[in-house]
């Protein structure tokens, strides 16, 4: 959000933030695009009891990118991944104002294809590629990760 946050967010938890924007103390950019970023704040809503609508909520359908600068336009707020924020927070106006959360953790999983199912696929491939993402080497690489010297990713 702004970084004179007017809605007052800074230091809530998601839940406690977003029912202050519910209640109009802020604007809310959605992507609105039904990408990862958008189930997981629609998962978030949910999680608060709210149906997000109205003047203070604004679903745009755009990407990351132009959210982020939507959003820094009109000194509103988004739920945004780390990656793109970092790679755009110097040209922004916005600080991250919610964070650490448990409700944000957005995890990724790697599950292989049932070769019994699928005979096409490259499952020995698969299961390497699974084996070195889950080893130390590749979770020190993940952790070492850093854009803008933010690290982005907690591989545990």
């Amino acid at each position: 959000g702004p970084a004179a946050d007017p809605a007052r967010v800074k230091g809530l938890s998601i839940i406690e933030a977003l029912t202050r924007l519910a209640q109009g103390k802020g604007t809310f950019i959605s992507r609105g695009d039904d990408s990862g970023t958008h189930k997981k704040e629609l998962e978030l809503w949910e999680k608060a009891g709210i149906k997000p609508q109205g003047q203070w909520y604004k679903a745009v359908g755009k990407g990351m990118a132009d959210t982020l600068i939507m959003t820094n336009e009109l000194a509103a707020y988004t739920l945004t991944d780390r990656g793109t924020y970092a790679s755009m927070k110097n040209r922004l106006k916005l600080e991250a104002l919610v964070f650490g959360d448990a409700a944000l953790f957005n995890p990724y999983g790697v599950i292989a294809v049932n070769p019994e199912r699928h005979p096409e696929v490259n499952y020995q491939g698969a299961m390497a590629f699974i084996e070195f993402i889950t080893s130390a080497e590749a979770k020190k690489i993940i952790n070492g990760y850093k854009v803008n010297g933010e690290q982005l990713f907690i591989a545990e």
